[in-house]
């Protein structure tokens, strides 16, 4: 099959490689319908997290299920399933407490920029369609794999409430789908801060009130300013870079959240700072799973479209472009069709 494999840092190539086989009984087998490229997988392209040897990328995904191992009846050969990025058998106590990306089992996807791919603890993880949906709810689908399903997390771990403010911190793809989320959640104002014209536009159309351009601390004193002196009862941090994380929690009133959803790079808290501030700070990776049933419902019944996120479509064996794109900013997010 083929698959995009990184080698160092900027060099993503294109590769043929085994076709993926059942390993464990709870294991399944999927045909990628499309796939994409993560935010979060230009950590290693652009060097922030170290490559000691060439690997597989990607770790989203929707497709149609080839083979399963004996033990999974959840889910059979020919259906359309959406999975999370973090795998799942949904029966541990981590699970049923409603945080399947904690599982004792969990595992990390982290080869979906392929033709085939393996879904370990499958049973729990994989979720089916009633027969195949229509194309056009693929990218949105593929989206509630990850960055959609990370954005609710985001609005919920921020607590986000009807009739409430709330700040998006980060105009990337996750960022753009907590927009949605803090809508779909309630927020009667929402305040996204974003530089680009282009993310401004599409936050707007996904439910933002407000636009701030500034960063740090003038990012910070123009929250203020909006917000009476105090700062947004929610904030949802979708970076993970040391600034994004001072600026979310400055941007966050005495008794307010901040769900942060950016995996963190070099950031430290100053535990007297947050002791002081009486701001609540809760994240991690999103519990996927949990929302999926949901998601994919107001996927498919239109009332939310997080596809639109996908604003450059390649095929997959030109998922080194893909890279590029985002990487300097000409793209949001790119979805790959196999």
């Amino acid at each position: 099959m083929r698959s995009a494999v990184i080698h160092a840092p900027g060099d993503i190539r294109f590769e043929t490689l085994e076709e993926p086989k059942i390993l464990k009984p709870t294991d399944a087998i999927i045909r990628t319908a499309v796939t994409c490229v993560c935010g979060s997988d230009l950590w290693p392209y652009r060097g922030a997290e170290p490559t000691d040897s060439a690997h597989p990328m990607g770790h989203e995904y929707v497709g149609f299920v080839e083979e399963v191992g004996s033990e999974v009846t959840s889910v059979k050969p020919g259906q359309f399933v959406i999975g999370s990025f973090a795998t799942s058998d949904n029966t541990c106590a981590n699970c049923r407490n409603g945080f399947q990306s904690n599982c004792l089992n969990r595992e990390f996807m982290s080869t979906c920029q392929a033709d085939y791919v393996r879904i370990p603890n499958a049973q729990g993880t994989l979720v089916a369609t009633d027969g195949v949906p229509d194309e056009r709810f693929w990218p949105g689908l593929l989206a509630v794999s990850d960055v959609m399903g990370t954005g609710w997390w985001a609005a919920e771990a921020a607590e986000v409430k009807p009739g409430s403010t709330a700040v998006v911190v980060g105009d990337g793809a996750v960022g753009l789908c907590a927009v949605i989320a803090a809508k779909e959640m309630g927020a009667e104002r929402i305040i996204a801060m974003s530089r680009h014209e282009s993310r401004q536009k599409l936050a707007r159309e996904f439910g933002a009130t407000d636009i701030v351009a500034e960063r740090g601390e003038e990012g910070v004193a123009r929250i203020k300013e909006m917000t009476g002196g105090i700062g947004a009862e929610s904030v949802l941090e979708c970076v993970g870079t040391a600034q994004s994380m001072s600026q979310a929690l400055h941007s966050t009133r005495p008794g307010g959240n901040v769900g942060f959803v950016g995996v963190p790079h070099e950031v430290a808290l100053d535990g007297q700072e947050l002791f002081f501030s009486h701001v609540g700070l809760r994240g991690g990776p999103a519990p996927v799973r949990r929302y999926l049933p949901d998601l994919i419902d107001r996927v498919l019944t239109g009332a939310i479209d997080p596809g639109k996120v996908f604003d450059l479509t390649l095929p997959l064996d030109q998922v080194a472009e893909g890279y590029k794109a985002m990487d300097e900013r000409r793209a949001i997010k790119t979805l790959l069709i196999p």
